[in-house]
């Protein structure tokens, strides 16, 4: 790694979080060092400071490491996450967590527009509210929002689960796939081929399951209703042609 602030700031040991000041360390530089840590680093614990809306945070991540952001983050805060546990405490802007493989990513705030889009994998986790097209083209991502979320959330959702504690706004699950969207509270509208589906056993042991990693127990998945396809859409009919 070249000669910076971020090379030679002290460590109390070689297990102790590395604290990277973001007020005197450009991010490029977080950024390069934890893209380079290997299997065998010591160096599994990050705390940045002062991210003041920096885009971009923790992007890229690889490895089995955490990172705690201490302040609020801007565009794609964890995109393309792999492995990492990224805590954010304050909110996010749009895209955080955007195409994340795998790993966990927790926001302790709100978040911005398409929080978890196109997610393939991993636990994203918003203790907030959620705006707009939250978890669009997610495949195989797990959202939970302990607040609401906004309009065309799950728009075009092909696999995963999105989990809302809250209420869901206009145009919920436009034009899913197989995606399951659990809502605890109200739904404004449902989008082209999104129904209320039936809530079976091993539904509620699905949700049972995300809200426990959630760190959310203090309510019951009996509490949600589900939705998901009707699969009208699946293949052209023109009695269904408005709805395309």
């Amino acid at each position: 790694m070249p000669t910076s602030n971020l090379a030679t700031a002290p460590r109390e040991s070689s297990y102790a979080s590395r604290v990277v000041d973001l007020a005197e360390v450009p991010l490029r530089e977080l950024n390069q060092a934890l893209h380079e840590i290997d299997s065998g680093s010591n160096e599994t614990a990050w705390e940045v400071l002062n991210p003041k809306g920096n885009h971009a945070v923790a992007v890229g991540v690889n490895a089995p490491i955490s990172v705690d952001v201490r302040g609020s983050v801007g565009y794609y805060c964890g995109g393309m996450n792999q492995q990492g546990t990224i805590t954010v405490h304050g909110s996010a802007g749009p895209g955080v967590g955007e195409n994340m493989m795998s790993g966990a990513i927790v926001v302790k705030g709100d978040a911005s527009q398409y929080a978890g889009a196109t997610g393939r994998g991993g636990l994203l986790v918003i203790e907030g509210n959620a705006s707009s097209r939250c978890g669009i083209s997610m495949k195989g991502i797990n959202i939970v929002v302990r607040g609401n979320v906004g309009h065309m959330s799950a728009f075009m959702a092909q696999s995963g689960n999105l989990v809302v504690l809250g209420d869901a706004g206009d145009a919920l699950g436009d034009s899913i796939y197989e995606a399951r969207l659990f809502v605890r509270g109200k739904v404004k509208s449902l989008g082209a081929d999104c129904i209320e589906k039936e809530m079976r056993p091993e539904h509620i042991a699905i949700l049972k399951d995300l809200l426990e990693r959630a760190g959310m127990t203090d309510v019951k998945p009996e509490e949600f209703k589900r939705y998901g396809s009707a699969r009208t859409l699946y293949n052209f009919n023109i009695d269904n042609a408005d709805a395309y």
